[in-house]
């Protein structure tokens, strides 16, 4: 599979790097806390004052070996994490003025690694020996990888797709982060000394008890699948898209080859409907609209992806459900109704929903992009043999081990609805790198 490294203006970074005046502005106006509240907020832990400090004296290969020693995709991190709920809302300057551009800040020391080609990071003080497999090549199996090579551990990396990266690299708009940035994040970890095996699933081109075998502990950090089915009539007429592949065709395939048409409807209002919208703009829509079942204050997007979503044009239409879809050989219109609250109040999410009578309407439209969340890998626990619960699989939360000895689940696979995020997923890499060093510590 290609990459396609665009230089298309439609899909260049939306938000800019800062000019070295502005981050040095920006650098001192840190209070360089001592017990600081951004790296408690940080899942990573990332010493924000220190690199912060290290930008302001003018050493930015020091502050990007700081942010990446504790995030190795601090570079993603810094165009994607939810900073005003994380870091920036911790920051005390939030009681004064506005918070420190901590997130922007970032981005400007590893944007310096990236060009500069910083020195690797040395290995940890703490060494191991054995063998650890990692089912899956994105941000929370690299980011267990990076710990587990720094210890000295032998890691082999496997992963379905052609490149490494899982969502930051096929899921992730490039207009919000570039895929070189994402390729990137997984040469440091090639550097490291991990080995990658691309184009191989597991259960298909390695069986699981084979895996296992070889392997002195597993880490499976496959993250979610693909989007759910609406599981209305309709589905599969040509114009249908899952919103995770419309995302990754814009990053694997010329642009010019994804056709949309003119009008398209996006079924969701989570972050990936809003990535599926302004992506539909993008590639020439005139009218794109958002439809959700509830009301804007139980939106699962993040008011800021909301926001730009609206800058983009996208319109919404709440309180609305699809239930047809109609067209003679390809998309041509949506059949839907709307709804209301049942019982419970509007901005909860579990609230009952009923439909309103005669309430229907028909909206004529070219494509309809499903981003309705995505399905658990069931099948993979199954096929495991790990206890689950509640459609997730169960872990030692401090180990993240499953109730098979020796295999660990960590990332966007153990995430509740709405709250997956790159550097949680990262943080739970580094959590169980860790306690497999202490598990294969203790056999040695």
């Amino acid at each position: 599979m290609a990459i396609e490294l665009h230089q298309d203006s439609r899909f260049q970074e939306v938000v800019p790097p800062l000019s070295p005046k502005e981050a040095m502005e920006e650098a001192n106006r840190c209070y360089y806390c001592y017990d600081a509240p951004c790296i408690k907020a940080c899942p990573t832990g990332i010493d924000i004052p220190v690199f912060i400090r290290q930008i302001a004296t003018g050493d930015l290969e020091a502050s990007a070996r700081t942010i990446l020693d504790a995030n190795i995709l601090g570079a993603t991190c810094a165009r994607i994490c939810p900073t005003e709920a994380l870091c920036e809302g911790g920051c005390v300057r939030n009681e004064d003025s506005r918070p420190v551009s901590i997130g922007r800040l970032q981005r400007v020391a590893t944007d310096h690694a990236r060009t500069a080609n910083v020195p690797d990071l040395p290995p940890l003080p703490v060494r191991g020996r054995g063998r650890v497999s990692v089912v899956g090549a994105g941000p929370a199996g690299l980011g267990a990888a990076a710990v587990l090579c720094r210890m000295g551990y032998h890691v082999d990396i496997y992963d379905e797709k052609d490149e490494g990266g899982g969502l930051d690299t096929f899921g992730i708009v490039s207009y919000r982060e570039p895929i070189a940035v994402s390729l990137w994040e997984v040469s440091l970890v090639k550097k490291m000394g991990a080995t990658f095996h691309f184009g191989v699933r597991i259960g298909r081109d390695l069986e699981w008890t084979q895996l296992r075998s070889q392997s002195d502990a597993v880490i499976v950090a496959v993250g979610l699948g693909r989007v759910p089915r609406l599981e209305i009539p309709g589905e599969d007429l040509p114009g249908v898209w899952d919103a995770l592949d419309l995302v990754e065709a814009t990053k694997t395939q010329p642009l010019d080859d994804i056709s949309l048409g003119k009008r398209v409807v996006v079924v969701g209002a989570g972050n990936t409907a809003v990535d599926a919208a302004t992506c539909a703009n993008r590639l020439g829509a005139e009218e794109v609209t958002v439809l959700y079942r509830r009301g804007q204050d139980a939106m699962p997007a993040y008011q800021y992806e909301y926001v730009f979503a609206k800058q983009d044009g996208v319109i919404y239409r709440w309180w609305t459900v699809p239930v047809e879809i109609l067209g003679h050989g390809r998309v041509e219109a949506l059949r839907c109704l709307r709804t209301r609250a049942a019982e419970g109040k509007e901005t909860d999410r579990r609230a009952t929903l009923e439909v309103i009578p005669d309430s229907e309407f028909i909206m004529p439209v070219d494509a309809v992009i499903r981003a309705i969340g995505q399905e658990k890998p069931l099948n993979l626990w199954e096929a495991i043999g790990a206890q689950t619960q509640n459609n997730r699989v169960v872990v030692d939360p401090e180990t993240f081990e499953t109730s098979v000895r020796g295999v660990y689940a960590i990332g966007d696979c153990l995430a509740k609805p709405g709250e997956a995020t790159v550097v949680g997923a990262v943080a739970d890499g580094k959590q169980a790198a860790w306690a497999i060093h202490r598990q294969l510590a203790k056999v040695v």
